[in-house]
Order: structure tokens, then sequence, then C-alpha cells
């Protein structure tokens, strides 16, 4: 009687509410090619030459979409630079992949600031014939108050010498030449630079946009021992903000939703809230708390299902 009682729940604790989703034997072939857009300080599956290329961004879940039938192509783009930079950056690299492909369109899974890139290169650049769809996650489509309070914080004198300090370490362990934290926290902003570019960034017709994100119910450092100590900073902000409490340690819930919006990963009782990184699993963060291949999955099927 113990034994079975102590399997009942351990079946109830370690379970994904997405019970089945990971492993489902429906695929996606047939779907339009899948791109990944990587968010601020993110780098693409092909940056092998950097430092930071030993790591997965995605945490495997290109490789995973890919073995459910998808063409999946995971572009590295500058870790810090402005949505209009980055999204010339993932135009180019696009146009490539389509061409050598010879794909007619596909569909775009923008994580964070990778969300606010794509959206801008569908609108601006003349991509909108060449997307299915732009799905964004955990993206702040009206700012981070984070990039509000780092840029109050540290004094205009000081900046010079933090964009040398940063940049240069950046582009030692990211690559590239043209980083700049400045211009990239400008772009994550709230408030009057927040609504520029969502003026200068409207949805496109013939595009679907859908979003989803997360929010952190208790700040513990063990289940979010990077993102922990920022959800109260984010907390304050919010509320300063007129964005509310509700947040991911970088973006308020809030900011989150554009589109039709879809809601947040199912998780079980003990978990206690699913943080900026573990959404996307960068560094394999969110393996631990949810069934996150279900999730993604998920999120390609529906991206599938409406083109």
């Amino acid at each position: 009687m113990k034994s079975t009682i102590v399997a009942i729940f351990a079946l109830l604790a370690f379970s994904p509410l997405f019970a089945g989703a990971g492993s489902s034997s429906t695929n996606l072939k047939g779907s339009y090619p899948i791109v990944l857009s990587h968010g601020m300080f993110g780098w693409g599956d092909s940056d092998t030459n950097s430092v930071i290329g030993i790591f997965k961004y995605w945490g495997g879940l290109d490789a995973y979409l890919r073995s459910k039938g998808a063409v999946v192509y995971a572009p590295g783009k500058t870790a810090l630079q402005t949505n209009e930079f980055r999204a010339q950056e993932l135009k180019d690299k696009i146009n490539l992949f389509m061409a050598s492909g010879g794909y007619s369109k596909v569909h775009i899974i923008g994580h964070s600031q990778g969300g606010l890139d794509s959206r801008y290169m569908v609108s601006n650049l003349g991509m909108a014939g060449k997307v299915a769809s732009v799905t964004t996650l955990s993206t702040p489509h009206y700012g981070s108050p984070v990039a509000d309070i780092v840029d109050a914080v540290v004094p205009s004198w000081l900046m010079p010498y933090v964009n040398v300090a940063l940049n240069g370490l950046v582009n030692i362990v990211w690559g590239g030449k043209q980083n700049n934290i400045s211009a990239s926290l400008g772009a994550l902003k709230t408030g009057a630079p927040a609504t520029a570019f969502n003026t200068a960034t409207p949805n496109k017709a013939g595009v679907d946009y859908f979003s989803y994100g997360s929010k952190v119910t208790v700040p513990d450092l063990i289940q979010h021992p990077l993102m922990g100590i920022l959800v109260p900073v984010t907390a304050v902000g919010g509320i300063a903000k007129k964005q509310g409490i509700e947040n991911d340690g970088l973006v308020p819930l809030s900011s989150q939703k554009w589109g039709s919006w879809k809601g947040s990963p199912k998780y079980n009782i003990w978990v206690t809230g699913l943080d900026h990184l573990e959404v996307s699993n960068t560094l394999s963060l969110g393996e631990p708390w949810f069934d996150v291949k279900g999730f993604w999955f998920s999120m390609a099927q529906n991206a599938k299902n409406n083109q």
C-alpha cells in the first residue's frame, strides 16, 4: 500500500500537465519552415565560432522540432543592438535560407527582443509576403521597466565607460564588433520609446500574430536562480509604469501580449511559475520544471494550423 501511494504521488508530481504532448505521434510535416529569433544576449545554433556558441540558447528545442518533421532555422544576430538593426540582419539571413531551400513562406517564433525585431522586419522591411505568422514569447511589446531602471541608475557620465567595457566583453564572448548596450536598452524601454516603436510597426494584413508568455509566482532562487532576484525589481518597475506586478523576471505579463494572446505553459502545483529563460529553455533551464517540448510543440502546431 505504501509503495502504491508513493508511486501515485510521484506520478502526480513529475508528470507534466501537458501529458504526452512532448512525445505526440502527430508531426509537423507540411508546416512552413520555422525560424527561431533569439533575444537580447542571445545566439543562434550556427554561432559555433563564438565562445557562447558551445552552449545551446534554445536548449535543443530546434533539434526537437526537427525530429517532429519541421524544417527549423535558428540564425544568430548581434547580441546587443536596436530592433531595427537586428531586423535587417534577420531579413538578410532568412532570405538566404529561403532561397537556398526554395521556400515560399516561413513561420517565426521570437523570444524576448527576438519578437520585436521580427515584427519590425515584417512591417517595415518588405517581408510580409514571406512570413505566414509571427509568434512572440515573453516579448516586451510595451517595454521592460528593467531597461528604464538600468538607464536611470547608471549616470550619464558613466555610460560611455560601461558601453566600452560591456560591449568589448560581449564582442569577445558572443562575437561580432557592433554590439551596443545603450542601443539595446533603448530598444526595450517603456513609455514613449515603446509607443513610437509600436506605432511604426503595425501588424500586416495576411500575417497571423500570436503571443505567449509566463510569470513567476514566487521568486525563489532554487527554481529561478538567474531571474528570481529580478522579479521584485520588475514588479516595482511594473507598478510604477502601470504595467502590473506580474512578471517573468524581466518583462511584465501585460507587456507580453500582442495579437492573439495564447496564454502560458501549464505546470504542476509545486512549480513557482516560469521565468523569462525557462519558457525558451535557454541553457535547458526549463526542462526540470515543465513539459517544455510539449509547450513548444503546441506553439509550432498552432502556427501550422493557421497557415
